[in-house]
């Protein structure tokens, strides 16, 4: 494929789709993973196996950044080697594809990706759109700031779809004063509101699409924060529909003693507390309807809705409430039967003809369940009037965005050499490709993988300064 060839994505007639809603692949897959998972995950919150089959990520791609943030799972090398040819990075891309299927999520990271040249990230996407990949940026977001136009760039030439960027009170390295002293992440709430706005400004300016999420690095010291995060993300801003809670691990440049010391229930008790408004109860109940990726202490997602109706605060609602049984089993039936099943690349031709594939496959569930399912929505929208939803949502006045709420949980060296560490890394789902073989994240970062991939980097472009003794091999 030439580099400058334009996006070629695969074909995916209308008729094909309207047969397979579900690609077979997909499906295979999906069983796969299943039939991997010990006897104890097989729950009804797994969705490994049930709706998705992982996230890869490349490494190398950019062993650089120009920030200096407190915790940094980069090695200690990084900024002293050069990054991976682009032919090496699409190479990871082909390795990974097996594992992650069609329209798999594909994270494109290790370091600052946007100081690469911009010619590069195009030719990146581009190519994960060959392979039908689906690529998520990941970045600080500050070269888009400082460089007007590159966000709009990778829209229209390398059709990005999905981006991620970075925001947290551990970071150093921002453009403009307000920022550079920020403790509380309330002081950082309009920096996420300028970012709002850049995102919103490069979808009308190119008139594409894209999925954007923000992630946050998680600390002793910021914990309290996730309210505010929370709060500023509930809060009205339409753009930011995913937000992936980090919990610092004492892992790579991290300042020694800052990593550790937030557990998951620490962390999802804020989250919880401050969606119900500090309803004990319903918080709760609302930690209840989490569901797991692989391990649950490694991936915990909860899925919902943030209704906004005009005079009244903003109220989350979850997909999958573990307090209406019949409802939850309503969207487990749908991931049994529909697992796998993708609308990310779907132009709107082939996304009518995948739903009318659904449809045709199970009318029985589509037509008979999922009804019920909808009515039950409009009746938590409005309760005891869902008609009244059903009007106010055409006429406007209440509107729903999707938000998505997740925290990875990467483990130090410590925690992944126990009996513990060992179970979550069986069943890991975040692979980066080292050397021909996918490899757990949670290894690439507390086992010095990084460390030796960075010297090899380094003797190969020359640099004999660097080896693997900066941070030794575990």
């Amino acid at each position: 494929m030439s580099l400058n060839s334009p996006v070629v994505r695969p074909p995916r007639r209308v008729l094909n789709v309207l047969a397979r809603p579900v690609r077979d692949e997909s499906r295979a897959l999906l069983r796969k993973n299943w039939d991997a998972l010990t006897a104890d995950l097989r729950t009804k919150e797994q969705m490994l196996g049930v709706q998705g089959n992982g996230c890869g990520a490349t490494i190398g791609a950019m062993p650089r950044c120009d920030f200096a943030c407190r915790g940094c799972y980069l090695g200690a090398a990084a900024n002293r080697v050069p990054a991976e040819p682009i032919e090496a990075i699409m190479a990871q891309m082909r390795a990974l594809r097996p594992t992650l299927g069609p329209d798999g999520n594909l994270q494109l990271t290790d370091g600052e990706v946007t100081l690469r040249p911009p010619e590069d990230v195009i030719a990146l996407l581009k190519y994960a759109h060959s392979l039908e990949l689906v690529p998520m940026l990941m970045t600080h977001g500050d070269s888009f700031r400082r460089r007007p136009g590159l966000l709009e760039r990778y829209l229209a030439e390398g059709e990005l779809d999905e981006v991620s960027i970075h925001v947290d009170t551990t970071q150093r390295g921002r453009l403009g004063a307000a920022y550079k002293g920020a403790t509380e992440e309330a002081q950082l709430n309009p920096l996420r509101a300028e970012f709002v706005t850049l995102l919103e400004t490069a979808q009308q300016t190119t008139g594409r699409r894209i999925r954007a999420a923000t992630t946050m690095t998680v600390t002793r010291d910021n914990l309290d924060g996730v309210r505010d995060v929370m709060l500023w993300l509930t809060g009205g801003q339409r753009v930011f529909r995913m937000i992936s809670f980090q919990p610092i691990a004492q892992v790579g440049r991290t300042e020694d003693g800052f990593g550790g010391g937030v557990t998951g229930e620490a962390l999802w008790w804020r989250i919880a507390f401050t969606l119900t408004g500090g309803n004990k109860s319903e918080a709760e109940e609302l930690l209840r309807s989490q569901v797991w990726f692989g391990h649950p202490s490694c991936n915990r997602i909860l899925h919902g809705l943030v209704a906004y109706r005009d005079g009244e605060a903003p109220k989350f609602h979850a997909l999958r409430p573990s307090a209406d049984a019949p409802h939850a089993d309503t969207v487990d039936e749908f991931f049994r039967r529909f697992g796998g099943v993708s609308f990310k690349t779907d132009t709107t031709g082939t996304a009518i003809a995948r739903a009318l594939g659904m449809a045709l496959r199970a009318p029985g569930f589509v037509l008979g369940k999922l009804p019920g399912y909808m009515w039950h929505w409009l009746d938590r929208l409005s309760p005891g009037a869902p008609m009244q939803a059903l009007r106010d949502l055409i006429g406007g006045r209440l509107k729903v965005q999707p938000l998505v709420i997740v925290s990875h949980h990467f483990m130090s060296s410590d925690e992944l050499r126990s009996d513990e560490g060992q179970r979550r890394l069986a069943q890991c789902v975040f692979h980066v490709p080292v050397n021909g073989e996918l490899v757990s994240m949670c290894e690439v970062n507390a086992l010095g993988v990084r460390d030796q991939y960075y010297a090899n980097l380094a003797r190969a472009g020359g640099f004999s300064d660097v080896d693997s003794s900066d941070t030794a091999m575990v």
